[in-house]
């Protein structure tokens, strides 16, 4: 229930001004604090002038509340047309081009309650400010007394008017600052407590660092340190069980026999523990050598097979060895490669009671050896696939209360894994079997070599071709430089096998200069591998070099072989042998950014020879399109004139240009909705902002090939 207060017409804009003025003192009369009252007189202004405007009028009423907590109402009614876009204003979405852009909305951030009711009738506009410091409601006889003081006070004219809301300008003002100083004195408080909290917790943290650091280099160096006194007894106990069991010291009887069995039996079963737990330390303590050597995977495997058999159960599980064919010799530590898939078959073999246990290997991403060694074993829960890994973890079930293991061997087999720069991965199924696979580079670097050794860097020259020349000596690189100097050819020159390998990653040349004797290392490998490997045995390798080897240079695969000194036009003859008799396909590139078509310039030079347009719009591109009929399309997607999805729909409209693989090269963050529209319709989708150029070259090779330009990915079999 409300008593009515006082009641206002609103006819005139000076009745805008006195409206605020009653309200100011109607809030004061009710014992308002000074900021409350100025944000009820605002709002009352507000409401009271937008009815002024888009009304011509209206009416105020201020009402005391009784019951639902003492405060003020005040009702403010227009007979207008009805407030439009009334919900985008309650929104905060819609921008009042009069006033001062408070209206409203702003009213109705400075009221505890605030509803509208607008029709083509009119609005009323209701809005509530509660009085928190009084309990009691308000009474007939406060009504009357706050009715009667202010009917004593008169209203002020417009400059009275105007030095009031000063003086409450200034009021909240300096309310602002002070609130401002005593947050950020709070802040600043609360900043140093946080700050010197923040670092006593972090010094806490090194300290206990430090501390697990510490123990854990104690525990690595004491077991390293230890594999002579560990295995010598051990050995010891081993040696003289075996006299003993031979007869080598006399006959034994029975029982004497069986007692001596226990005792090696346990013997061995401890010699496992400390070998696992001292190669562990090894690796963990930084103590472990890689000597890397030069081996088949058949000749691994060979030796595998009869190591692995003992262990099988007789008759009921069969070892399986895949012959591993196409894989090149691998250049990595042979010991360390053998323990770690010892390990994965000797774990097969104890969780394998029938079926069969299968390895195998595949040539792998990026240069990798990929082993598997798959079992039809009781397989491994979801759940504890990561515990497996875990140190001198073990899973409890029906198999492991018979067969007992340290819990090391695949724990240590991850750690030579990464020693190798590997990675051992897992896929299991309860009562179906496990694979345990272990991806290997085929060449290991060290990680003092990958640091020291930096990626070899070359500049695009577009409209040279690249030739890559594998030369350590660089008086003759110098000499190649200069007879390709002016030419339609780029030296890009590799020091090493390695070099050339990692280069052949970013960039397609158009042949390779290879010589043979290369420091510390044979080109005869490099040469082998380069015509093994589907993604470079088709570009022409001619071998130059001081020895004879011109029959072993065109058995492996070379286009020609010269003994050094070599002739400028014996070279120059045959590039351009090789550069007239390669088909030259037209790539049309549609971007309205000049960087952007300079750099896809650039990494389409590195994957060959193309005739490149570019066009700067969409308009010029679709009339380009349709005169040069190119064989593949690079178009951008947001551009000045139209987007590249109008583009493409002009071009495949077209049957001209329909038939031209789109490989769309964009810097915009598609939807998934966009990718969905446009994938059935293009060849490809990149991204301008690739991280590498490694990354940037492989997809560019990756799209070109996909268009059509290839007839192969890379790392793929033709």
């Amino acid at each position: 229930m409300s008593l009515s207060l006082l009641t206002l017409e609103i006819r005139q804009e000076a009745d805008v001004v006195f409206a605020r003025q009653r309200a100011r003192q109607i809030a004061s009369l009710m014992a308002f604090a000074p900021l409350d009252q100025t944000r009820i007189a605002t709002a009352v202004s507000e409401i009271a002038r937008n009815a002024f405007q888009y009304a011509g009028g209206g009416r105020v009423e201020f009402l005391i509340n009784q019951t639902k907590g003492p405060g003020l109402t005040i009702r403010i009614r227009e007979r207008g047309p009805g407030i439009k876009d009334l919900e985008a204003i309650l929104r905060g979405r819609y921008d009042s081009s009069t006033g001062l852009g408070i209206g409203i909305i702003g009213a109705k951030r400075l009221m505890d309650q605030f509803d509208i009711e607008s029709s083509e009738g009119g609005s009323t506009i209701t809005m509530v400010k509660r009085l928190p410091g009084r309990k009691v409601p308000f009474l007939a006889r406060d009504v009357a007394k706050i009715s009667s003081e202010l009917a004593q006070h008169t209203p002020q004219g417009l400059v009275e008017e105007l030095q009031i809301q000063n003086q409450e300008l200034l009021r909240l003002l300096q309310e602002l600052r002070d609130r401002q100083a005593e947050i950020a004195e709070f802040h600043s408080v609360e900043l140093q407590e946080t700050n010197r909290g923040v670092v006593a917790l972090y010094s806490e943290l090194d300290e206990t660092a430090k501390d697990l650091r510490r123990i854990s280099d104690l525990k690595s160096r004491f077991l390293s340190n230890m594999s002579h006194e560990f295995r010598s007894p051990l050995n010891t106990i081993l040696s003289m069980s075996s006299f003993l069991l031979n007869g080598s010291s006399g006959e034994l009887t029975a029982e004497q026999e069986k007692e001596i069995g226990f005792i090696r039996k346990a013997a061995e079963g401890l010699s496992t523990l400390v070998n696992d737990l001292l190669d562990l330390a090894k690796v963990e303590a930084g103590k472990a050598l890689i000597r890397p050597e030069k081996f088949t995977v058949a000749a691994l495997f060979e030796s595998l097979r009869g190591t692995i058999r003992p262990l099988l159960a007789e008759g009921s599980v069969a070892l399986v060895v895949e012959d591993p064919v196409g894989i090149p010799p691998m250049y990595t530590d042979e010991t360390k490669l053998a323990q770690i898939l010892r390990n994965f078959l000797s774990n097969a073999a104890k969780f394998t009671e029938r079926g069969e246990i299968k390895i195998s290997a595949r040539i792998g991403p990026a240069d990798t050896v990929v082993f598997t060694v798959s079992d039809t074993g009781i397989g491994i829960a979801p759940a504890d696939q990561d515990r497996v890994f875990e140190e001198f973890s073990q899973i409890d079930g029906p198999v492991q209360t018979r067969v007992k293991g340290t819990g090391l061997g695949l724990p240590l087999s991850r750690k030579l894994a990464e020693l190798l720069g590997g990675t051992v991965s897992l896929q299991s199924e309860l009562g179906v079997g496990s694979t345990f696979f272990v991806a290997i580079p085929r060449s290991y670097v060290a990680a003092d070599e990958v640091s020291s050794t930096p990626e070899p860097r070359f500049s695009y020259e577009p409209y040279r071709s690249p030739v890559l020349v594998v030369e350590d000596d660089p008086v003759e690189l110098f000499l190649y430089e200069k007879f390709l100097e002016g030419s339609g050819f780029q030296v890009i020159s590799a020091r090493s096998p390695a070099e050339a390998h990692r280069l052949l990653k970013r960039v397609r040349p158009v042949a390779i200069l290879l010589d043979i004797l290369l420091d510390a290392e044979s080109g005869w490998t490099l040469l082998a591998d380069l015509k093994r490997e589907a993604a470079t045995k088709d570009i022409p390798v001619f071998v130059l070099t001081v020895v004879d080897g011109h029959e072993r240079a065109l058995s492996l695969g070379a286009a020609d072989f010269c003994r050094k000194p070599i002739e400028q036009q014996w070279l120059m003859d045959r590039l351009q042998a090789i550069e007239a008799s390669r088909p030259l396909k037209t790539i049309l590139i549609i971007d309205d950014k000049e960087a952007d078509r300079y750099a896809l310039r650039g990494l389409l030079w590195a994957q060959g020879k193309f005739a490149i347009i570019e066009a700067t719009n969409g308009t010029e591109g679709l009339r380009k399109a349709k005169e040069e009929r190119p064989d593949v399309i690079f178009l951008d997607l947001i551009m000045e004139d139209m987007t590249g999805f109008e583009v493409l729909d002009q071009l495949k409209s077209d049957d001209k240009t329909k038939d031209v693989p789109v490989i769309f090269n964009t810097s915009a963050d598609l939807e998934e909705a966009d990718r969905s529209r446009l994938a059935p319709r293009t060849a490809a989708i990149l991204s301008k902002s690739t991280e590498s150029a490694e990354m940037a070259f492989a997809t560019i090779r990756d799209a070109l090939a996909r268009a059509g330009l290839y007839q192969y990915l890379p790392g793929e079999v033709p």
